[in-house]
């Protein structure tokens, strides 16, 4: 982790965006809205089915934590390519309260929901690349890849 909040893990690598969206996330309708689009993307992208139920449930993961922890945010998605590489970004923007222990959630020891803490470091586990900034004056923002 750097000093400034982040963890990182290839996402700084230069795409193209053909295409891209945003679904505000306020509510238990609007994470199933998030799966839906994210579901439609990635199968028009050409992702197998299996990759297709990944980005699925990190995207169900990271929506519904917005939800609990800053009651509202904003998933981005965009379809990116790098030379020969096609693939899905998605970023999770809110401004909660932010992630004391960043590490802490990757190593999945951390949960201030009571929960087992996997969540994040599954969805790190099923994505390609992962990036997470957090503080508390800023909240949270996670950047996920999915390559095809």
């Amino acid at each position: 982790m750097s000093d400034d909040g982040a963890h990182t893990d290839a996402v700084d690598q230069e795409v193209t965006v053909l295409q891209s969206g945003t679904i505000r996330v306020r509510s238990e309708d609007d994470i199933l809205r998030a799966r839906q689009e994210a579901r439609a993307v990635a199968e028009g992208i050409g992702f197998s089915t299996t990759d297709v139920t990944r980005i699925v449930t990190g995207v169900s993961e990271l929506t519904r934590n917005m939800h609990l922890y800053a009651e509202d945010g904003i998933m981005e998605w965009k379809e990116i390519e790098a030379g020969r590489d096609s693939g899905l970004e998605l970023v999770f923007d809110d401004d909660g309260p932010g992630i004391d222990d960043i590490e802490g959630v990757l190593r999945a020891e951390h949960s201030t929901s009571g929960g087992m803490g996997r969540g994040i470091q599954g969805t790190q586990k099923l994505m390609d690349a992962f990036e997470i900034v957090s503080t508390p004056d800023d909240g949270t923002t996670i950047t996920v890849r999915k390559w095809r």
